[in-house]
């Protein structure tokens, strides 16, 4: 699993901190300035699960109601959500500001490779 950006956004490596900041909802911005747009997957996919217990060790139950809390007190809105890998890598390709997680056997060249997880 890896995280990927837009080739054109600035952003050439992010730190799992930063990573986690962004999809958590603790930063809505790059550290470049430029505002940020995390794209997840949509709840039933393996990608999802995979991604969230390797980022922060939770599963997706418990960041549904992280996410439930956030909103209901009006501290923040969960990511966008995509349909698919390849919608993540089309969104992040067409958007400057998307980051995305997709498997890295679908990296292309249409997006950056920012971060890996070990």
């Amino acid at each position: 699993m890896v995280v990927i950006a837009n080739p054109y956004s600035g952003i050439d490596k992010l730190s799992k901190d930063e990573v986690i900041n962004l999809y958590m909802g603790r930063t809505r911005k790059f550290a470049n300035g430029l505002s940020a747009l995390p794209i997840d997957l949509k709840n039933a996919e393996h990608e999802k699960v995979q991604f969230y217990a390797m980022l922060v060790g939770k599963e997706v139950a418990e960041i549904n109601s992280y996410w439930a809390r956030l909103r209901f007190s009006g501290q923040g809105s969960p990511p966008l959500q995509a349909e698919s890998m390849d919608e993540v890598l089309r969104i992040v390709a067409e958007n400057k500001a998307a980051i995305g997680y997709v498997d890295k056997k679908k990296l292309d060249k249409r997006v950056r490779l920012i971060y890996v997880f070990e």
